[in-house]
């Protein structure tokens, strides 16, 4: 069984290489994609240099068409996505998230922060299924429709569409881990008003879901 890792990224140069890396010393990851959501820095290039097939928009198009782009492309039967902002992430995260989806154990499992940072720890403590961290499998994903439309929404909507479809959902507890979170990346203004648009997306993803 192929597992095909999709990464989104946004001017991700400084993390997203320990992603990749990670992900290249797994057996059952058979291709890495990252989507370079409008990046002006140098992702793409460390993307490439690592061995990743990278899909370059000139112009940031939002997480859920970076995603779809990548659905349209892929081989893999499973579906590993990541954030490319993670921190701590190792093999052992990895095979926790798509062993269970390998062996037919779960539809989909959703990684959770633990041990992590106390904001990230405490935001995926609240609202669990916001997170990013997740295996899949394919013919579920393609059973869904306006994945490209639901931006930072597109969590909300999986996990609506798995609760129509009565998938199993297995959380997994990734101690260890964390994210470079959006005050960190742009600053506390631009921040939060970046933070303000992924959850007003969020609530839209959700919508698009129950359509």
């Amino acid at each position: 069984m192929i597992v095909s890792a999709i990464i989104p990224a946004y001017n991700e140069e400084s993390t997203i290489g320990n992603v990749i890396s990670t992900l290249r010393r797994i057996p059952v990851i058979g291709e890495i994609i990252v989507v370079s959501d409008g990046s002006t820095d140098n992702t793409s290039d460390v993307a490439r240099n690592l061995g990743a097939k990278v899909i370059e928009f000139h112009e940031n198009r939002g997480k859920g068409a970076a995603i779809k782009t990548a659905l349209d492309v892929c081989k893999g039967s499973s579906i590993l996505f990541l954030d490319a902002d993670l921190i701590g992430l190792k093999k052992e995260h990895v095979y926790m998230l798509i062993m269970p989806v390998i062996d037919n154990k779960a539809d989909m499992t959703v990684g959770v922060f633990t041990s992590g940072r106390l904001y990230t720890n405490l935001s995926h403590k609240v609202s669990p299924g916001l997170s990013g961290q997740r295996a899949i499998k394919k013919h579920i994903l393609d059973s869904m429709e306006n994945v490209d439309l639901t931006g930072f929404g597109i969590e909300m909507a999986l996990n609506q569409h798995a609760k129509e479809m009565n998938l199993r959902v297995e959380e997994i507890e990734l101690e260890g881990m964390t994210h470079v979170m959006k005050e960190e990346k742009f600053g506390v203004f631009r921040g939060v008003g970046r933070r303000m648009k992924m959850y007003w997306q969020i609530v839209k993803g959700a919508r698009l879901a129950k359509r």
